[in-house]
């Protein structure tokens, strides 16, 4: 599966099919969005992990999106910095030693969504700031999955899975998961 991740990574980092038009439901007519996202750790090795074990490790996100489509769908795509943040232990890991920012770019593509609401998958790639114990290398890919609705044409909320990995590109991928919510502002 995260091989899977892996090559759907490359694909959408390299197939933008150019201008979206105002139909995107991510942004309402509008050409720019920037989100800021929260995320709660959890303890878990599934690509999309039961919320479950939560563990002391959060996640600050900042995230610059414009419209696009690919193969047709509407999408955003994306320049993301990320801020992990543990403290203490939990499981059997030392949470403190995973505050580490990462920088990735990632695309978004809405399949369903209504006049208010959407859903959406991403993937994304980039690298963290030092390879640790936990995923072995900087090299990191993610995968998301959500669902977003629009309290005005401008400003929105998120609610999310995010999962980070080495795509299998190192022995050690114990993997960081996160579920979570943001805000998005379009303009």
């Amino acid at each position: 599966m995260k091989k899977i991740v892996l090559c759907l990574s490359i694909l959408a980092m390299t197939t933008t099919a150019g201008h979206a038009n105002t139909d995107n439901p991510f942004f309402s007519g509008y050409e720019n969005q920037v989100a800021f996202n929260f995320g709660c750790g959890v303890n878990h090795g599934f690509l999309i992990p039961a919320p479950s074990q939560f563990v002391p490790f959060n996640m600050y996100h900042i995230q610059y999106s414009q419209p696009t489509t690919f193969f047709g769908i509407q999408a955003r795509q994306s320049l993301n910095v990320i801020q992990t943040l543990g403290h203490g232990s939990k499981y059997g890991w030392q949470w403190d030693k995973y505050t580490i920012p990462i920088a990735m770019i990632s695309q978004d593509i809405t399949p369903f969504y209504g006049d208010n609401w959407y859903t959406f998958m991403g993937v994304g790639a980039g690298f963290q700031a030092q390879q640790n114990k936990r995923i072995g290398s900087k090299l990191i890919f993610s995968f998301k999955i959500g669902a977003g609705y629009k309290i005005t044409d401008c400003l929105g909320v998120e609610i999310y899975a995010h999962h980070f990995s080495n795509g299998n590109t190192a022995p050690e991928n114990n993997s960081y998961a996160f579920y979570g919510a943001g805000i998005t502002y379009s303009f």
